[in-house]
């Protein structure tokens, strides 16, 4: 019999076939969803511990007392109920329990424990669990400076509204907080909006009763200060003043307000009754029973300390999100202060009637246009037409870069056609290599192209007549090594596409405005530059050190001491993605070559001259403007689905609105300079609600995977070559196919 593995050899087909299939999640994908779920688990735990998620605050009034027996209503504060029992205990004359509820607060209780040390005095505290779990340190001091605990449940509601499985709940969540905090639990409970014994009535009775059942006893109070009112020092003291000599707990809180009557009142009235003889103790010490506390150890220590833990990481995780929250909202206000009042600078410098580019404009040599093709058979024919459409003389070079679909055959008998035509002064030539990137494309056009300016664009779009004319005159200033585009979104008709559109003419355009005038501008777009052969021979051409080459090339130009400029007039139209998977796929690899270029570019921050300056000014600006603001404006987002389930509901939508509505004046001015109509704005709301998580997604992926070490390839998006000139009528025409490509 044939054994199903083969030893010593390869697999067997069975077996190749299961580890083809077998599913594998990338890291750069389990990551994000680790970090989304954990983050989104560490705000639920802060919304849970701060009374936000869960939490009742429900109070029922009061009602008849028939059903609850008259020795408890004519008893003391201290009822057990436990095993059956109903029985009721008073406080020793002489003996006073203060207790204290609702803390720990971080302000007001070490004040109160301060006092209470000062007078040698001890206390009952029933802590919240919530409070408990936050501040765990003030639990410990508690109980290291001889004061007891209780209970007073996890988040403070009413009782008497809720299920036992509601109230289990409560007690053992207040019951773990204690554990982590102090190492013990505690047999004392103090049921949340409750006051004398005599006010029980016949729903907080079987309350009481269920409490006992699960081995508590319950301690209500007969001294109410009432200091939550906040009624002035000198009345807290008269309301907690016992009579005649009698001994009583007192209740006061720690917690829930400003408690700085209840310190002052308090400091006075132990040594106003310390002087009459009254002793303040915990309430076993007063009765001299045995401790309410109970050590915990094992797993349940354990489990309690891991609470705490968690706990204190979502506190802090929510804090470092507020900073980050804070950081954002300025880098966001800074970036469109900065975009308003720059891009304002460079209209009113560029579009004066006076305006000259240089001495040596206007710019009439020939250019040469560089397109690189890769299966551009749908889009390559518009693409030419276009170019031999314009009003500048320019030669046109198509590198076909080991093509599959017979883009370089679809040219080379466009060029045949058009040579015939005497209306076409323009040459056309076609560049056959084997695949081999985008950047070798672009070299080998360099070196092939007859002029000495030399414009780049993609082969999915198309230029206006007077694009490479108006490319180019930004040269005539001999300082200029390179020329930035006005790239537009053609196909705009989808959500997608309007996104896309929206974030062209304001994220990019307007950006570039700004950074033509702080002389740093980051990226040449692939679709429509420009660049002087002098300056990219001094820097080596396009590299292939990163994924973004125009990216790469520009912060090389800067290095080299060239000007990089913005032509708003030099209008290209581009195919934009139309599918989420494509556009997820482009803007990942544009994250990531971003990100590879300014790590290495890196050294810049240390050289002097115009490498220095473009260090010291450029990287920083780029690296918030386009790596760290992108990646933390989602936060607005996170906060605002917060605020608006758990948070101060109108207080968050004004503040995202606020925001909303600072974008939205940004984007109307920037489609005014464009000269764009406003209706596509109407989408700007939800482009910042659903495609700016996609673009944090993409970004936080690109961040992995440089973190990671992986590497990206480049990925071919699918063209459908519907992008033509605005206005002009669609011709639907199959792509022409030649002989296969050599």
């Amino acid at each position: 019999m044939m054994s199903r593995t083969h030893r010593g050899g390869t697999p067997s087909r069975a077996a190749r076939r299961r580890t083809r299939t077998t599913p594998r999640l990338p890291l750069r994908h389990l990551l994000p969803c680790v970090i989304l779920f954990a983050l989104m688990a560490m705000l639920m735990l802060r919304g849970y511990v701060h009374s936000e998620i869960l939490a009742d605050h429900r109070v029922r009034p009061p009602v008849a007392n028939d059903r609850v027996p008259k020795k408890i209503l004519d008893g003391g504060p201290v009822i057990d109920t436990r095993s059956g029992r109903r029985t009721s205990l008073e406080v020793p004359d002489r003996e006073l329990v203060l207790t204290f509820d609702d803390g720990p607060d971080p302000t007001w209780t070490p004040k109160v424990l301060d006092v209470l040390r000062k007078h040698d005095a001890h206390a009952v505290f029933f802590i919240t669990g919530t409070m408990a779990s936050r501040h765990p340190d003030l639990v410990r001091r508690m109980v290291d400076e001889g004061h007891e605990i209780g209970l007073h449940t996890f988040n403070h509601p009413d009782l008497s509204l809720q299920s036992k499985a509601r109230i289990d709940w409560e007690l053992s969540q207040n019951q773990l907080a204690l554990a982590g905090a102090a190492g013990i639990r505690t047999s004392l409970f103090r049921p949340p909006y409750s006051s004398f014994s005599e006010r029980m009535d016949n729903r907080t009775w079987p309350v009481t009763e269920y409490i006992g059942s699960r081995g508590y006893i319950t301690v209500v109070s007969d001294i109410d200060s009432q200091d939550w009112s906040r009624p002035g020092v000198d009345e807290i003291i008269r309301r907690s003043m016992p009579e005649d000599g009698n001994g009583g707990v007192v209740l006061m809180h720690d917690s829930g307000g400003d408690r700085s009557q209840t310190v002052a009142a308090l400091d006075r009235y132990i040594t106003g009754l310390q002087d009459k003889g009254y002793e303040f103790d915990t309430l076993t010490g007063a009765l001299d029973a045995p401790s309410a506390h109970t050590p915990v150890t094992g797993v349940g220590l354990w489990k309690g300390k891991a609470w705490v833990a968690l706990v204190q990481a979502s506190e802090k995780t929510t804090g470092i999100l507020v900073v980050a929250l804070a950081v954002i909202g300025a880098l966001v206000l800074a970036r469109f202060g900065l975009m308003l009042i720059l891009s304002v600078a460079h209209a009113r410098r560029v579009r004066r009637r006076a305006f000259r580019w240089g001495p040596n404009g206007p710019v009439t040599e020939p250019v040469s246009v560089l397109v690189p093709a890769y299966n551009e058979a749908k889009c390559i024919e518009k693409t030419v037409r276009s170019l031999v459409a314009g009003d500048h003389p320019i030669e046109v070079l198509v590198i076909d870069d080991g093509s599959g679909d017979g883009t370089a055959d679809i040219v080379e008998e466009l060029s045949r056609e058009l040579a015939t035509d005497p209306a076409v002064r323009h040459d056309v030539r076609v560049v056959r290599q084997e695949n081999a990137g985008k950047p070798a494309a672009l070299n080998r056009g360099i070196a092939n192209a007859r002029h000495d300016l030399i414009v780049m664009m993609d082969g999915d779009t198309v230029f206006e007549p007077s694009t490479v004319r108006e490319l180019v005159q930004p040269f005539a200033d001999p300082r200029v090594g390179a020329v930035a585009g006005n790239a537009k979104v053609g196909n705009r008709d989808t959500l997608i596409g309007a996104w896309q559109h929206i974030e062209y003419v304001m994220g990019f355009n307007l950006d570039r405005r700004m950074y033509d005038i702080l002389r740093c501008m980051p990226t040449i777009p692939g679709a429509v530059g420009a660049f002087r052969r002098e300056a990219l021979d001094r820097v080596g051409g396009m590299s292939e050190d990163t994924l973004a080459e125009d990216t790469d090339i520009t912060m090389a130009m800067h290095r080299d001491g060239w000007h990089v400029v913005y032509a708003e007039k030099a209008r290209a139209w581009t195919e934009a993605p139309e599918s989420v998977q494509q556009l997820w796929s482009q803007r990942y690899r544009w994250s990531y070559g971003t990100m590879q270029a300014i790590w290495k570019h890196r050294a810049a921050l240390f050289e002097r001259g115009a490498s220095g300056r473009f260090g010291r000014v450029g990287l920083p600006l780029v690296s918030l403007f386009m790596v760290v603001a992108p990646l933390l404006a989602p936060l607005f987002d996170v906060f605002l689905v917060y605020g608006l389930v758990f948070g101060p509901t109108e207080k968050t939508i004004a503040a995202w609105l606020g925001i909303l509505a600072v974008q939205a004046v940004c984007a109307a001015y920037a489609f005014h300079l464009d000269k764009e109509r406003m209706t596509h704005l109407l989408s700007l709301p939800l482009q910042q609600l659903l495609y700016r998580q996609l673009m944090y997604v993409v970004l936080l992926q690109s961040w992995i995977t440089a973190l990671t070490g992986g590497r990206l390839r480049w990925q071919k998006l699918r063209r459908t070559g519907a992008v033509g000139l605005p206005g002009a009528q669609p011709q639907p025409q199959e792509p022409k196919t030649g002989s296969p490509v050599a």
